[in-house]
Protein backbone atom coordinates (compact mmCIF):
# COMPACT_ATOMS: atom_id res chain seq x y z
CA UNK A 1 0.00 0.00 0.00
CA UNK A 2 1.32 3.43 -0.98
CA UNK A 3 0.38 6.96 0.07
CA UNK A 4 1.12 10.02 -2.03
CA UNK A 5 1.27 13.45 -0.40
CA UNK A 6 0.76 16.34 -2.81
CA UNK A 7 1.26 19.98 -1.82
CA UNK A 8 -0.33 22.71 -3.92
CA UNK A 9 -0.11 26.51 -3.74
CA UNK A 10 -3.32 28.16 -4.94
CA UNK A 11 -3.76 31.51 -6.63
CA UNK A 12 -5.38 34.10 -4.38
CA UNK A 13 -9.17 33.86 -4.63
CA UNK A 14 -9.14 30.47 -6.40
CA UNK A 15 -9.69 28.34 -3.31
CA UNK A 16 -13.44 27.61 -3.65
CA UNK A 17 -13.25 26.72 -7.35
CA UNK A 18 -10.14 24.55 -6.87
CA UNK A 19 -11.70 22.77 -3.86
CA UNK A 20 -14.84 21.97 -5.88
CA UNK A 21 -12.79 20.49 -8.71
CA UNK A 22 -10.83 18.42 -6.17
CA UNK A 23 -14.06 17.13 -4.62
CA UNK A 24 -15.19 16.00 -8.08
CA UNK A 25 -11.83 14.35 -8.66
CA UNK A 26 -11.97 12.45 -5.37
CA UNK A 27 -15.55 11.37 -6.05
CA UNK A 28 -14.38 9.92 -9.38
CA UNK A 29 -12.10 7.46 -7.55
CA UNK A 30 -15.08 5.40 -6.36
CA UNK A 31 -14.65 1.89 -7.71
CA UNK A 32 -11.27 2.57 -9.34
CA UNK A 33 -8.86 -0.36 -9.09
CA UNK A 34 -6.41 0.09 -6.22
CA UNK A 35 -8.12 3.10 -4.63
CA UNK A 36 -8.21 3.02 -0.83
CA UNK A 37 -8.88 6.55 0.46
CA UNK A 38 -8.07 10.24 0.14
CA UNK A 39 -8.19 13.49 2.04
CA UNK A 40 -8.04 17.14 1.08
CA UNK A 41 -6.41 19.22 3.81
CA UNK A 42 -6.29 22.98 4.23
CA UNK A 43 -3.73 24.68 6.46
CA UNK A 44 -4.79 26.86 9.34
CA UNK A 45 -3.05 29.75 7.57
CA UNK A 46 -2.33 30.39 3.91
CA UNK A 47 -4.06 29.30 0.73
CA UNK A 48 -2.24 26.06 -0.01
CA UNK A 49 -3.70 22.57 -0.03
CA UNK A 50 -2.40 19.11 0.81
CA UNK A 51 -3.87 16.02 -0.80
CA UNK A 52 -3.33 12.63 0.83
CA UNK A 53 -4.15 9.68 -1.40
CA UNK A 54 -3.69 6.02 -0.55
CA UNK A 55 -3.54 3.39 -3.27
CA UNK A 56 -2.63 -0.28 -3.50
CA UNK A 57 0.18 0.68 -5.90
CA UNK A 58 1.67 3.57 -7.86
CA UNK A 59 0.57 1.78 -11.04
CA UNK A 60 -3.08 2.02 -9.91
CA UNK A 61 -2.57 5.75 -9.24
CA UNK A 62 -1.00 6.22 -12.69
CA UNK A 63 -3.88 4.39 -14.40
CA UNK A 64 -6.38 6.71 -12.66
CA UNK A 65 -4.67 9.65 -14.36
CA UNK A 66 -6.10 8.41 -17.66
CA UNK A 67 -9.65 8.77 -16.29
CA UNK A 68 -11.83 11.34 -18.08
CA UNK A 69 -12.82 13.13 -14.85
CA UNK A 70 -9.21 13.30 -13.73
CA UNK A 71 -8.15 14.84 -17.03
CA UNK A 72 -10.99 17.39 -16.99
CA UNK A 73 -10.33 18.46 -13.40
CA UNK A 74 -6.59 18.66 -14.06
CA UNK A 75 -7.17 21.28 -16.75
CA UNK A 76 -9.42 23.33 -14.47
CA UNK A 77 -7.17 23.08 -11.42
CA UNK A 78 -3.85 23.88 -13.11
CA UNK A 79 -5.13 27.33 -14.06
CA UNK A 80 -5.94 28.01 -10.40
CA UNK A 81 -2.53 27.08 -8.99
CA UNK A 82 0.68 29.00 -8.50
CA UNK A 83 3.40 26.69 -9.73
CA UNK A 84 3.58 22.92 -10.03
CA UNK A 85 2.44 20.34 -7.48
CA UNK A 86 5.02 18.96 -5.06
CA UNK A 87 4.58 15.19 -4.62
CA UNK A 88 6.18 12.64 -2.35
CA UNK A 89 5.43 8.90 -2.12
CA UNK A 90 5.46 6.81 1.05
CA UNK A 91 5.05 3.09 1.63
CA UNK A 92 2.47 2.47 4.35
CA UNK A 93 4.10 0.45 7.11
CA UNK A 94 1.18 0.46 9.54
CA UNK A 95 -1.91 2.51 10.24
CA UNK A 96 -4.34 3.06 13.09
CA UNK A 97 -8.08 3.59 12.84
CA UNK A 98 -10.89 4.18 15.25
CA UNK A 99 -12.48 0.82 15.93
CA UNK A 100 -16.11 0.29 14.99
CA UNK A 101 -18.52 1.10 17.78
CA UNK A 102 -21.46 -1.10 18.66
Amino acid sequence: MMTVITRVKLAQGAEAEWDQAMRERLESTDGKPGWIRGQLLTPEQGNGRVIVGTWESQDDWKAWHEDETFQETRQRMEGLQEGPDEMEWFEVVTEGRESARA
